[in-house]
């Protein structure tokens, strides 16, 4: 497949023309507009600085129903008994940039960049992009932070400066999302992180059908 170069449209060709790799177009900016064209079709921008704006589709795709959420009793200890205080959009900046910044393991720098996090601070800053946010005494202990279209959620990065901090951020989003009739979770690239939390892969097929409905849907409480 031809790997698509972008102009100044927030357009995109149609996401079943990734490559074997997931990759589909390359250029373009981090607009509003193009992120929410991208979103909606089930495509997300991930490179490193020193390069352009790389757009991917990949399949299979990891994804995470909600009621498909696994809380070990460890997990469920730690919610208990961590003293974790758990908000959400009280300080979205600071979240995107913890997630920049914590080292990852065979990552040698980060992509989340500059130009990234500005991006999606103004995604926030508009009512599309959200964090939820882990304290303990009073500090960011953990976190994550990812975008809301319709019923669907975008899950971006997440960090952690203190055992359980995301898990436990995580298992916070998923119950409000269940209340909020959001139908599934976004978590882009399988890690056995997430898998053990219950995310799966499913074909890509099968995730454009289901977003493509539900970032039609309206959010809202039952």
């Amino acid at each position: 497949m031809p790997i698509y170069i972008l102009d100044e449209r927030p357009v995109f060709p149609p996401p079943e023309d990734a490559d074997e790799s997931g990759l589909l177009a390359i250029g373009g900016d981090l607009s509003v507009e193009r992120l929410l064209a991208a979103y909606s079709e089930g495509i997300f921008p991930w490179y490193s600085g020193e390069m352009p704006v790389m757009w991917w589709s990949t399949d299979p795709r990891l994804v995470l129903f909600p009621d498909e959420l696994k809380v070990s009793r460890s997990l469920r200890q730690a919610i208990r008994n961590c003293g974790f205080e758990i908000t959400m959009d009280r300080d979205f900046p600071s979240v995107i940039r913890a997630c920049a910044a914590i080292p990852r393991k065979h990552e040698r720098g980060t992509w989340i960049t500059e130009e990234m996090q500005e991006a999606y601070i103004e995604l926030h800053r508009r009512g599309h992009a959200h964090s939820v946010e882990a304290w303990h005494e009073g500090k960011l202990a953990g976190g994550l932070y990812g975008v809301a279209i319709g019923t669907t959620f975008f899950g971006e990065s997440m960090f952690a400066l203190r055992p359980n901090a995301s898990k436990v951020a995580l298992v916070h989003l998923v119950g409000r999302l269940k209340e909020l009739r959001y139908e599934i979770i976004d978590c882009q690239q399988t890690t056995p992180h997430l898998v053990s939390l219950g995310a799966r892969e499913i074909p890509r097929s099968e995730f454009l059908r289901i977003i493509r409905r539900c970032v039609k849907m309206q959010a809202g409480p039952t």
